[in-house]
C-alpha cells in the first residue's frame, strides 16, 4: 500500500499517513530589515540634543546602576541626574528615562540595540 503524503503545518514538513515525518530544513536565516537611511536634512531630530529614551525591566537590585553603565559607554557625560526611576505599581518592573545627549542617529541606534539586547530589559521606548 502506497502513502499520501500530507503537508503538516505545525511541524513544517511532510507528514505520512501513519505519522512517519520527513523534516523540512530550513537553509536561510531571518535577517531583520535594516532601517531607512534617512538624509540628515529629513531628520525629525536635529544633532547634538537631549534626547529621553524610556528602558522598562525586571526590578532587580543592579538594575538601574547596569543600565547607567551601558549608557555611559555610548554618552560618557551620561550621570543620575539625567535619570529618573519609577517602579511598577506591583514592583515587579522599574521604569528608567535616561535622558541621553544624542549626537547621531548611530549613536541613538547603538545604544537602542545595547539596551534592547539586555537580559533584563522587557522594551526600550
Amino acid at each position: 500500500m502506497r502513502l499520501k503524503p500530507a503537508v503538516s503545518a505545525l511541524s513544517g514538513g511532510i507528514e505520512t499517513q501513519r505519522g512517519a515525518l520527513a523534516p523540512f530544513i530550513a537553509m536561510t536565516t531571518f535577517q531583520p530589515p535594516s532601517p531607512p537611511e534617512i538624509p540628515p536634512e529629513e531628520s525629525l531630530i536635529e544633532y547634538p540634543s537631549d534626547f529621553p529614551i524610556k528602558v522598562v525591566g525586571i526590578m532587580h537590585d543592579e538594575f538601574a546602576q547596569t543600565i547607567v553603565d551601558l549608557v555611559v559607554t555610548h554618552d560618557p557625560d551620561f550621570h543620575a541626574g539625567k535619570l529618573e526611576m519609577r517602579p511598577s505599581s506591583q514592583g515587579k518592573y522599574l521604569s528608567l528615562t535616561l535622558t541621553v545627549r544624542a549626537t547621531s542617529r548611530e549613536q541613538l541606534d547603538d545604544l537602542y540595540r545595547a539596551l534592547s539586547s539586555h537580559e533584563h530589559v522587557k522594551f526600550v521606548l
